[in-house]
Protein backbone atom coordinates (compact mmCIF):
# COMPACT_ATOMS: atom_id res chain seq x y z
CA UNK A 1 0.00 0.00 0.00
CA UNK A 2 1.35 3.76 -0.58
CA UNK A 3 0.53 4.70 2.74
CA UNK A 4 1.11 1.63 4.90
CA UNK A 5 -2.29 2.23 6.83
CA UNK A 6 -4.42 -0.56 7.33
CA UNK A 7 -8.21 0.07 6.81
CA UNK A 8 -10.56 0.20 9.96
CA UNK A 9 -13.72 -1.98 8.50
CA UNK A 10 -16.96 -2.62 10.49
CA UNK A 11 -20.68 -3.60 9.40
CA UNK A 12 -23.08 -3.27 12.32
CA UNK A 13 -26.63 -2.54 13.46
CA UNK A 14 -25.37 0.22 15.99
CA UNK A 15 -24.35 3.83 15.26
CA UNK A 16 -21.46 5.03 15.40
CA UNK A 17 -19.83 8.18 16.85
CA UNK A 18 -18.05 10.91 14.37
CA UNK A 19 -15.83 12.28 17.67
CA UNK A 20 -14.78 8.93 18.66
CA UNK A 21 -13.44 7.73 15.34
CA UNK A 22 -11.58 10.71 14.57
CA UNK A 23 -9.88 10.21 18.02
CA UNK A 24 -9.17 6.66 17.44
CA UNK A 25 -7.21 8.02 14.22
CA UNK A 26 -5.33 10.88 15.16
CA UNK A 27 -4.60 10.00 19.43
CA UNK A 28 -1.04 10.38 19.86
CA UNK A 29 -0.25 11.17 16.04
CA UNK A 30 1.90 14.52 14.94
CA UNK A 31 1.85 12.98 11.63
CA UNK A 32 -1.64 13.98 10.40
CA UNK A 33 -2.63 17.37 9.05
CA UNK A 34 -5.91 16.68 8.09
CA UNK A 35 -9.12 14.77 8.89
CA UNK A 36 -11.85 14.44 6.41
CA UNK A 37 -15.30 12.40 7.44
CA UNK A 38 -18.56 12.18 5.35
CA UNK A 39 -21.45 11.05 7.64
CA UNK A 40 -24.35 9.67 5.04
CA UNK A 41 -27.85 10.05 6.93
CA UNK A 42 -31.15 8.48 5.96
CA UNK A 43 -33.48 11.06 4.72
CA UNK A 44 -37.36 11.43 4.92
CA UNK A 45 -37.55 12.22 1.37
CA UNK A 46 -39.97 14.87 2.18
CA UNK A 47 -42.03 13.36 4.95
CA UNK A 48 -42.81 9.93 3.05
CA UNK A 49 -40.01 7.70 4.38
CA UNK A 50 -40.40 5.89 7.57
CA UNK A 51 -37.04 3.86 7.67
CA UNK A 52 -34.38 2.54 5.04
CA UNK A 53 -34.13 -1.07 5.52
CA UNK A 54 -30.24 -2.00 4.80
CA UNK A 55 -29.51 -5.74 4.26
CA UNK A 56 -26.23 -7.49 3.65
CA UNK A 57 -24.34 -10.73 3.69
CA UNK A 58 -22.00 -11.04 6.80
CA UNK A 59 -18.62 -11.40 5.52
CA UNK A 60 -19.21 -11.13 1.83
CA UNK A 61 -20.07 -7.21 2.69
CA UNK A 62 -16.74 -6.82 4.61
CA UNK A 63 -14.56 -8.22 2.49
CA UNK A 64 -16.08 -5.89 -0.20
CA UNK A 65 -15.61 -2.90 1.94
CA UNK A 66 -12.32 -3.38 2.94
CA UNK A 67 -11.17 -4.51 -0.41
CA UNK A 68 -12.42 -1.03 -1.59
CA UNK A 69 -10.62 0.70 1.32
CA UNK A 70 -7.35 -1.16 0.39
CA UNK A 71 -7.56 0.62 -2.99
CA UNK A 72 -7.80 3.87 -1.26
CA UNK A 73 -4.77 3.08 1.08
CA UNK A 74 -3.28 2.26 -2.27
CA UNK A 75 -4.13 5.08 -4.29
CA UNK A 76 -3.22 8.12 -1.48
CA UNK A 77 -0.79 8.65 1.47
CA UNK A 78 -3.06 7.78 4.10
CA UNK A 79 -2.91 8.00 7.80
CA UNK A 80 -5.76 6.27 8.74
CA UNK A 81 -9.07 5.07 7.43
CA UNK A 82 -12.36 3.94 8.89
CA UNK A 83 -15.20 2.78 7.36
CA UNK A 84 -18.40 2.17 9.16
CA UNK A 85 -21.80 0.91 7.31
CA UNK A 86 -24.76 0.02 9.30
CA UNK A 87 -27.83 -2.55 8.25
CA UNK A 88 -31.24 -3.00 9.85
CA UNK A 89 -33.88 -0.53 9.88
CA UNK A 90 -32.37 3.19 9.76
CA UNK A 91 -35.14 6.22 10.32
CA UNK A 92 -34.96 9.28 9.35
CA UNK A 93 -32.23 11.69 10.81
CA UNK A 94 -30.18 8.65 11.73
CA UNK A 95 -26.33 7.80 10.49
CA UNK A 96 -26.03 5.11 7.61
CA UNK A 97 -22.51 5.34 6.82
CA UNK A 98 -19.39 6.73 7.93
CA UNK A 99 -16.15 7.51 6.21
CA UNK A 100 -12.90 8.64 8.23
CA UNK A 101 -9.42 9.65 6.00
CA UNK A 102 -6.79 10.53 7.65
CA UNK A 103 -3.95 12.53 6.01
CA UNK A 104 -0.86 14.42 6.35
CA UNK A 105 -2.40 16.69 3.63
CA UNK A 106 -5.91 17.74 2.82
CA UNK A 107 -5.91 16.36 -0.72
CA UNK A 108 -5.33 13.10 0.02
CA UNK A 109 -7.59 12.69 2.51
CA UNK A 110 -10.30 14.87 0.63
CA UNK A 111 -9.63 12.31 -2.49
CA UNK A 112 -10.04 9.20 -0.71
CA UNK A 113 -12.82 10.16 0.88
CA UNK A 114 -15.29 11.21 -2.32
CA UNK A 115 -13.41 8.28 -3.68
CA UNK A 116 -14.74 5.69 -1.19
CA UNK A 117 -18.04 7.44 -1.05
CA UNK A 118 -18.40 6.61 -4.68
CA UNK A 119 -17.39 3.12 -4.44
CA UNK A 120 -19.86 2.57 -1.56
CA UNK A 121 -22.64 3.84 -3.52
CA UNK A 122 -22.54 1.03 -6.15
CA UNK A 123 -20.29 -1.73 -5.40
CA UNK A 124 -20.85 -2.46 -1.42
CA UNK A 125 -23.14 -5.36 -1.89
CA UNK A 126 -26.14 -3.94 0.56
CA UNK A 127 -29.86 -4.02 -0.75
CA UNK A 128 -31.87 -1.22 0.49
CA UNK A 129 -35.69 -0.86 1.26
CA UNK A 130 -37.71 1.51 1.87
CA UNK A 131 -40.38 1.50 4.50
CA UNK A 132 -42.77 4.43 3.62
CA UNK A 133 -44.78 6.18 6.03
CA UNK A 134 -48.44 5.25 6.41
CA UNK A 135 -49.77 2.05 5.07
CA UNK A 136 -48.02 1.24 1.91
CA UNK A 137 -45.92 -1.38 1.49
CA UNK A 138 -42.36 -1.40 1.25
CA UNK A 139 -40.07 -1.21 -1.89
CA UNK A 140 -36.46 -2.06 -2.73
CA UNK A 141 -34.57 0.65 -4.28
CA UNK A 142 -32.73 0.37 -7.31
CA UNK A 143 -29.40 0.78 -8.39
CA UNK A 144 -28.63 4.63 -9.81
CA UNK A 145 -27.36 5.40 -12.95
CA UNK A 146 -25.76 8.91 -11.61
CA UNK A 147 -23.83 6.12 -8.92
CA UNK A 148 -22.49 4.20 -11.33
CA UNK A 149 -21.38 7.31 -13.83
CA UNK A 150 -19.79 8.82 -10.92
CA UNK A 151 -17.21 5.80 -10.82
CA UNK A 152 -15.82 6.95 -14.14
CA UNK A 153 -13.82 9.57 -13.10
CA UNK A 154 -11.33 7.56 -10.58
CA UNK A 155 -10.83 4.88 -13.57
CA UNK A 156 -7.66 7.09 -14.82
CA UNK A 157 -6.07 8.75 -11.83
CA UNK A 158 -2.71 8.37 -10.68
CA UNK A 159 -1.45 8.06 -6.82
CA UNK A 160 -1.21 11.00 -5.08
Amino acid sequence: MASGCEPHIRVQAEDFALEAEMRRLTAGRRDVGAVVTFTGLCRDEGGRLAALELEHYPGMAEAEITRIAREAAERWRLSGLTVIHRFGKVRPGENIVLVVAASSHRRAALEAADFLMDYLKSRAPFWKKEHPAGEEPGRWVEAKTADEEALGRWTDRKIR
